[in-house]
């Protein structure tokens, strides 16, 4: 274990949001200037090396530093894929595909690892 206090483990989350909610807004800048498929394979690796790395953190600071990335890549993938959606189905199927992409997304945190 990182043997690290508890109110410095929230870090972990609050820099990972704070972080991805900056990142969301700057993915219509991203989304005007680099093509959907790179924007998304950059995107994806980014939180991959992300979550490599923080899975192999051996003390806090890079483990913070592995969320921070993993937040970058996070926050590029949600709003990137809501637009994949919306611009790939047709209108008549676009809230099914929103909408069962809203359940999958909901639904992951319950049946993937703890």
């Amino acid at each position: 274990g990182l043997d690290i206090h508890e109110s410095t483990s929230q870090w972990l989350v609050t820099g990972f949001m704070l972080v991805n909610g900056i990142m969301i807004p700057l993915t219509a800048y991203l989304m005007d200037r680099v093509p959907t498929r790179t924007l998304y394979l950059t995107a994806m690796g980014t939180f991959v090396v992300g979550s490599i790395t923080a899975a192999l953190a051996p003390s806090f600071s890079i483990l913070m530093t592995a969320r921070v990335i993993q937040a970058l890549g996070a926050g590029v993938i949600m709003p990137l894929s809501q637009f994949t959606l919306f611009t790939l189905f047709p209108k008549n199927q676009r809230g099914f595909a929103m909408g069962l992409s809203g359940l999958v997304i909901q639904f992951a945190p319950a049946i993937g690892p703890t």
